[in-house]
């Protein structure tokens, strides 16, 4: 099975284990459909950078390749210690302080980042630091200090993240640094932007308004990541463009047994509301030090696979891993095994119904016809790549070469499962010789071939967005041109 008929796509971070010379390359020839620049860390400039390294790296590999922008978003964290760090021992006191002003951290005390937070907690609450591996129980507040008592032994250092269990931190997932990045963002040209730590719809139009105003149109990734969001999945999933499954903070807040669960309801949703799905975070660990994946990560990835996930994704892997190019070659085995096993076939009863848009109808047809007649891939004519996005909803067992003249539109389809971005400019042209000129640049790839039965949508007129609506039954001829079996 070649590369090219791997569905499920894959994200990789890019970090210092990527900067080499040549990494890049070896990445994109490996399988990575999507680069993640995470904002958490480095500085702009050297984000921007490598975003051109990115754009050079896939020209002179021949491939599409998106960019993510993750933005930072309100990640509490404490502040430093005067030693770096201190050792905790159950049962002991410790305080934390939420004001400028805190003296650098000791064994009694550290400061912390969000100086809302004496009036998010009450006694009882638990807070949970560096991933939940330190845990405190509050006893009581006085004005700026927080008072705890310390739940396990351990090592706490600079600046780790914290949470509270069960979430209800009230503050916005938008902060003034956000839309600071925003804006340089929408310089560099990404592709798409994630919103983190999210908690309601709200935020998501916040975060595309201040886009917009860059002149940005890149697509909202909002990561499903506190207790508020898993409240308010449904208008989430709506207000967004991508929906991404941040199963690391996710897990701290609301626990991992609760975890599996989400993940499927997630993409469940996700799927019923036509959204392209990222399932993030630790899916390839080990591989940060070992070569090789261990056997639980590998069905991890599978079971993502088969739950319909659109895409994986590799965080520490890639950027500061030991062996970044071979989590990659990992991850695209893994996803091809999977897609192996699992074909399934579309459940049309559970097909949306009272359809309002001419491209999403055609959609459902398209994908009736395929499973019903048998064809050998569906080719789809699209401006914006949203006839491509209703198509692979459908879990078909056609690939879906989509075809626009739109470099922006490629790179955002480069996400979307079962979806084969292909450059070609229709303009000027009838559907007709579209449909010949798109087939003939098919076949001349080795995509398609003489006999082949396809499926193509268009649109009455090439340009319009939104326009699709016109679908034909073709057959490649023995000189590479389609031949219309009928127009439906």
């Amino acid at each position: 099975m070649s590369e090219r008929q791997r569905r499920t796509k894959i994200l990789a971070t890019l970090g210092p284990a990527t900067d080499a010379p040549g990494v890049l390359e070896a990445l994109f020839r490996a399988g990575v459909n999507v680069v993640r620049l995470n904002f958490s860390h480095g500085d702009p400039s050297g984000q921007a950078k490598r975003a051109a390294d990115v754009r050079a790296a896939a020209q002179r590999v021949g491939v599409e390749i998106g960019i993510l922008a993750d933005l930072p978003g309100p990640k509490i964290r404490i502040e430093r210690f005067a030693g770096g760090k201190v050792t905790l021992k159950a049962g002991e006191r410790f305080d934390l302080v939420a004001s400028p002003d805190a003296p650098p951290g000791d064994a009694t005390q550290v400061g912390v980042s969000y100086l809302g937070l004496p009036g998010d907690v009450k006694p009882g609450d638990v807070l949970l630091l560096d991933d939940g591996l330190m845990q405190l129980q509050v006893v009581e507040v006085q004005g700026e200090r927080i008072v705890n008592t310390v739940l396990n032994d351990g090592v706490l250092s600079d600046r780790k993240g914290l949470n509270k269990q069960g979430g209800g931190l009230s503050l916005g997932a938008l902060t003034e640094r956000d839309k600071e990045l925003i804006g340089i963002v929408a310089k560099i040209g990404v592709d798409f932007i994630a919103v983190s730590f999210c908690r309601n719809a709200q935020d998501m139009h916040d975060a595309r308004a201040v886009a917009r105003e860059h002149g940005c149109d890149a697509a909202l990734v909002s990561k499903i990541e506190r207790t508020e969001a898993i409240e308010n999945l449904a208008e989430i999933v709506e207000a967004s463009d991508v929906v991404m499954v941040a199963r690391g903070d996710l897990g701290v807040e609301i626990g991992d047994a609760e975890l599996p669960g989400l993940q499927k309801k997630i993409i469940r949703e996700s799927l019923r509301q036509n959204k392209v799905v990222i399932t993030a975070t630790q899916m390839l660990q080990s591989m940060v030090e070992s070569p090789i994946p261990t056997r639980a990560e590998v069905l991890d990835v599978a079971n993502s696979v088969i739950d319909g996930t659109d895409a994986v994704m590799l965080s520490a892997e890639t950027a500061a891993g030991a062996y970044p190019v071979k989590a990659v070659e990992a991850m695209a085995r893994i996803c091809l095994g999977a897609e192996r096993q699992f074909q399934t076939e579309t459940d049309f009863g559970k097909a949306q119904r009272g359809l309002e848009r001419a491209d999403q109808a055609i959609a459902m047809a398209t994908m009736f016809l395929s499973e019903h007649v048998g064809v050998r891939a569906i080719v789809a004519m699209t401006e914006s790549g949203g006839t491509a996005r209703y198509l692979s909803r459908f879990r078909s067992s056609a690939p879906i070469y989509a075809i626009t003249r739109h470099d922006g539109a490629r790179r955002r389809m480069a996400l979307m499962r079962d979806v084969f971005p292909i450059n070609f400019d229709s303009r000027g042209l009838t559907p007709r010789e579209a449909a010949r000129g798109s087939i003939r640049l098919l076949v001349d790839a080795n995509l398609l071939q003489a006999g082949d039965r396809v499926v193509f949508t268009s649109g009455e007129h090439m340009e319009p967005h939104g326009a699709t609506n016109t679908l034909r039954l073709l057959e490649v001829g023995q000189d590479g041109r389609a031949s219309g079996l009928g127009d439906l």
